[in-house]
């Protein structure tokens, strides 16, 4: 019934920037948090970035002091700034937003994927 629709994902040579955005659409619900994962080829997706409604963040230690994560609840939308990029970022970016509906229910959703290819 949500629907999140990413974007900003793309090629970049290393030390480059990208900014992913993620919206989510559909449903009446309310954002407990949204996030950032991802995955390279032959390795499980961790997470990359984590906010709440209420802003507070949470980062890997891979990308603290590179990435920026952001939200606009109006807009239920999430960004992840990516800067200082390094090949090691190269991967699917999926992003997620945990909610609960008008039903009181608690529901999870997840984007489609956006390919970061970090190029040496």
């Amino acid at each position: 019934q949500v629907q999140l629709v990413e974007s900003g994902g793309g090629l970049v040579q290393t030390g480059g920037s990208l900014r992913l955005s993620c919206t989510a659409s559909g449903r009446d619900f309310s954002i407990n948090n949204m996030a950032w994962y991802r995955q390279a080829p032959g390795k499980a997706r961790e997470l990359v970035a984590d906010i709440t409604r209420g802003g507070r963040t949470y980062y890997i230690d891979s990308v603290k002091g590179r990435f920026t994560i952001s939200i606009d609840n109006a807009k239920k939308t999430v960004y992840l700034q990516m800067n200082s990029l390094k090949p090691e970022d190269t991967a699917v970016y999926y992003c997620y937003v945990a909610g609960t509906g008008r039903d009181s229910l608690a529901y999870f959703y997840w984007g489609q994927g956006t390919q970061v290819t970090v190029s040496s």
